[in-house]
């Protein structure tokens, strides 16, 4: 295995904060937190809608939330200039999101919501945890300038992070993900992702469990297996190695839309081989490259994320793989979900799925 770091501190309200390092152990962890914060924030509470069938967070203090500061949290502390991050250097660092949608200053072990089907008003407080994952101390680099060995440390940090978060009992379902670019709607410009600890399964994984579950009920087959192997040597790959398949999906929702499958099954990250997190590094920055140079002297703002497994029910369904839609529709102008997509959920493609991919194919 691979050896990696990893140190565990404090915030000054109380919030853990991880470094994680390729070497040997730094010390980092020892820098205290000199700020004075005030009570943590809670998550607040998640809502039942009983005429969607899903989840939904109220979370009022996630409003305190830093909007493209001046000063940015994420950069390494310095004299006069305290940070999120109390130590002068890192490579990658995870901390408690200050603002969570999940979690807070509840405990760990609570049990998975429950729905009464007679209510029509069902709320219970938001258990989980939500985490800020930072790829780098370089404020003015992108995950896409880092090293295949510094994604590598990202990927293996989100793994454990994965393993950890799924013991504790309250987390149904663990998300890593990264927004980039202010289309999207970022608030830091600083690299990094988020790691969601869902305390419910999502309503897309719900329905992609349905659909692999329908899919082995109907044919006998893995639909994840099937889907590789429908899509393997033709028009919409867009890179591939012994371990993984990028392309992009038939019936592609976003103007840019990649799945990155690894070619073996594995729940979630916790079950990837070594070798396949060291392939997927350089694959998946080959992948960033080509969305950059899609539209020169424009950088591709897009969503990314991990699918995992749930942690109980209907995990034996669910497949690792990755996700990166873009809303960039062509230079200078980006896809607005408006009403069709946004309030029936009735997708148009701007571009064809098939066009999209050629552009990134022939990007570098």
């Amino acid at each position: 295995m691979t050896a990696f770091h990893m140190e565990s501190g404090s915030l000054a309200d109380g919030r853990q904060i991880l470094y994680y390092s390729s070497g040997p152990a730094t010390g980092r962890a020892s820098f205290a937190d000199k700020r004075d914060l005030g009570d943590r924030v809670s998550a607040g509470e998640i809502r039942y809608d009983v005429l969607r069938d899903e989840w939904v967070a109220v979370s009022a203090g996630r409003s305190g939330r830093p909007q493209l500061p001046v000063a940015c949290p994420l950069c390494p502390s310095e004299d006069g200039e305290l940070t999120e991050i109390p130590a002068p250097d890192y490579e990658v660092a995870i901390f408690e999101n200050r603002f969570p949608s999940f979690g807070g200053t509840e405990t760990p072990g609570s049990p998975a919501p429950h729905i009464d089907g007679a209510a029509m008003e069902t709320s219970v407080p938001a258990s989980g945890r939500c985490e800020v994952v930072v790829f780098s101390d370089d404020h003015d680099s992108s995950l896409v300038d880092l090293s295949a060995e510094r994604v590598a440390l990202v990927v293996r940090a989100q793994a454990q992070r994965t393993a950890e978060l799924s013991a504790r009992g309250d987390i149904a379902q663990v998300f890593a993900f990264e927004n980039r670019g202010v289309e999207i709607g970022v608030t830091l410009h600083h690299p990094h992702g988020q790691i969601y600890g869902y305390p419910y399964v999502t309503p897309q994984t719900q329905k992609y469990l349905a659909a692999a579950k329908r899919h082995k009920e109907t044919t006998g087959r893995d639909l994840f297996d099937d889907i590789i192997e429908s899509e393997s040597g033709g028009e919409r790959v867009i890179a591939e190695n012994d371990h993984w398949i990028a392309f992009t999906p038939f019936a592609a929702r976003w103007p840019f839309e990649v799945q990155v499958y690894p070619k073996a099954r594995f729940a979630d990250l916790t079950e990837l081989p070594e070798d396949h997190i060291d392939s997927f590094a350089p694959l998946y920055l080959d992948l960033l490259q080509r969305c950059d140079a899609a539209y020169p002297g424009e950088k591709m703002p897009y969503m990314s994320g991990w699918h995992q497994a749930p942690v109980g029910e209907g995990r034996e369904f669910g497949r690792l793989r990755l996700e990166l839609v873009s809303i960039r529709r062509g230079p200078g102008r980006v896809k607005f979900l408006a009403s069709s997509e946004s309030v029936m959920g009735g997708w148009v493609h701007d571009m064809g799925p098939e066009a999209s991919a050629a552009i990134l194919k022939g990007a570098l």
